[in-house]
């Protein structure tokens, strides 16, 4: 049994799809659940689209019009009128249309999760009728009655015993009679609210559905040819792994590389699955394996780097030290704004700290900190993060750039830099 993710890029519009479709074509005969991510840049539109509807913004109907013209244009490339396809579609939307007949919750969190979900409950109907138009059978699955999670909207925790009871009870039945298409990055609370898991969670989707039905891999399909020691959008000559260790790729994905979501690895590395990356346009490349044995081998550095940071530093009001009950409140806030640490460092009269800039989260963190303590900041920075360096590249790397805050260890230096 096989689990399949195909990300946004993938299936940014009707050539995607039908490629999506040649791709598992190739495996018939084998057990199939695939996972499918919103289409193309539908994610940020939906973003876009549940703060106008938050602040009452009068774009908020041109922004949904937009959304659903993208959607229609493909399938009207892919499907004829009388296809079933296209009233699947427009029910799904109906639910965005329910959603905002309503005054704004005051949760904004609970908001950009109801929204925001369309863009995959969407993009599998399209996938799931494009499969069975093809002649491969296929099944439509709503992910949010499997995956379940508590009430942490934006960021929901899996309750793995609730969701590996609920997968085990229907999929493996399913799969044997067809192809399962289901969502990525959503998951459902015991209240029928819709969750997200993250941006970009699909990947971790994929590897619970594994975990869970006992996979023999994962394949997240991408359009990079594997893993790559950097992005090779700012870094000419980079490397692609044919292999990794499970611990590299949890090392590289808790510093921010964008190929793998963060939580991916985890459940595959306790139930020993291997994670296959490979490019979607070349199905038959060997991609990057990930798994339990691999040997290392790292000819260039691997370099992560995270736009949109801010550095944030804390001092005590009263010029105290910072101490640990400091620590423990400032954490606190932290974790009640769900804002997760990047880099930090603590001196006796500051403590410093790097996280990914989002507005809404921000001001209502600043504000409460700024209560207690003196507060300043810088924002528009980058963290770069290097993993297995040499001197030689961090002086290329440092060179013409201001280092505000700097890290080293043993195997891994941080900069924050603008």
């Amino acid at each position: 049994m096989l689990v399949f993710k195909f990300g946004g890029a993938s299936v940014k519009d009707a050539d995607g799809v039908v490629n999506l479709a040649s791709v598992v074509k190739k495996f018939e005969g084998n057990q199939l659940l695939i996972v499918v991510s919103a289409m193309g840049k539908t994610t940020n539109a939906l973003e876009k689209l549940a703060m106008a509807y938050f602040d009452g913004d009068d774009k908020l109907q041109a922004i949904f019009e937009d959304i659903k013209s993208y959607h229609y244009a493909i399938m009207e490339q892919l499907f004829e009128p009388s296809n079933p396809v296209f009233d699947e579609v427009a029910n799904t939307f109906v639910e965005i249309d329910w959603a905002i007949e309503d005054e704004p919750h005051d949760d904004f969190d609970f908001i950009y999760d109801q929204i925001v979900s369309i863009g995959e409950l969407v993009s599998t109907r399209i996938v799931n009728a494009y499969l069975n138009k093809a002649g491969l059978k296929s099944t439509w699955l709503d992910v949010r009655g499997y995956v379940q999670t508590d009430n942490t909207y934006r960021e929901g925790t899996v309750q793995w015993g609730k969701t590996c009871a609920a997968i085990q009870k229907d999929i493996p039945i399913l799969l044997q009679k067809s192809i399962v298409v289901t969502q990525g990055f959503l998951g459902g609370t015991s209240e029928n609210f819709t969750t997200t898991l993250g941006r970009e969670g699909s990947d971790y989707t994929a590897s619970i559905f594994a975990s869970c039905l006992g996979a023999e891999s994962v394949t997240t399909w991408k359009d990079v040819p594997g893993v790559l020691n950097a992005d090779p959008k700012f870094f000419e000559d980079t490397v692609k792994f044919d292999e990794l260790s499970y611990t590299e790729a949890i090392e590289m994905t808790y510093y921010g590389a964008s190929v793998i979501h963060p939580k991916t690895i985890k459940p595959l590395q306790n139930a020993k699955i291997p994670l296959l990356v490979k490019p979607f346009n070349e199905p038959e490349a060997p991609g990057t394996i990930i798994h339990e044995n691999s040997a290392n081998i790292f000819t260039k550095p691997v370099i992560i780097l995270k736009h949109n940071q801010v550095l944030l530093s804390l001092s005590a009001k009263d010029y105290s030290f910072i101490s640990e009950d400091h620590l423990s409140n400032i954490f606190r806030m932290f974790a009640q704004n769900h804002v997760k640490v990047n880099m930090m460092q603590t001196s006796a009269l500051s403590f410093s700290v790097c996280f990914d800039y989002k507005e809404d989260r921000f001001k209502k963190l600043f504000d409460e900190l700024s209560a207690g303590f003196k507060v300043k900041y810088n924002n528009s920075l980058t963290l770069i993060t290097v993993r297995h360096y040499t001197a030689d590249w961090l002086n290329e790397l440092k060179a013409g750039k201001t280092i505000l805050l700097e890290q080293l260890s043993r195997n891994t230096i941080q900069m924050a830099v603008k």
